[in-house]
């Protein structure tokens, strides 16, 4: 299956739960999608969804002076956002629920 298509489906979802869990910059979020298994995010579709989650007021920023670089933008999640999150995480809670029952009905393994 090719996960860049599941993977559109879900970005907006997984950029608010890592700026959620921790306010972080365009790489750096790209970074734990990474680590967190999501290997085939790419960098601009990250920095484009940080940039609308901003536009819709899900997402604030910052910008924090580097001693060894450019300034960084960091994005933090608002209340907008904390709700986004959860309405988003309920409805994958029931998709990905449903897909896993047809699974089990499909190829009769116990879940």
């Amino acid at each position: 299956m090719d996960s860049t298509q599941l993977l559109k489906g879900v970005l907006d979802l997984a950029v608010l739960a890592v700026v959620d869990a921790e306010d972080g910059y365009g790489y750096d979020v790209v970074r734990r999608l990474r680590a967190a298994g999501l290997d085939d995010v790419g960098d601009a579709s990250v920095y484009g969804t940080l940039r609308r989650l901003y536009a819709a007021g899900s997402l604030t920023s910052y910008v924090v002076p580097s001693e060894s670089g450019p300034h960084r933008k960091y994005y933090g999640i608002t209340p907008v956002g904390r709700a986004e999150l959860k309405r988003q995480g309920d409805d994958w809670q029931l998709f990905s629920e449903a897909v896993g029952r047809l699974l089990d009905t499909t190829t009769g393994s116990a879940r």
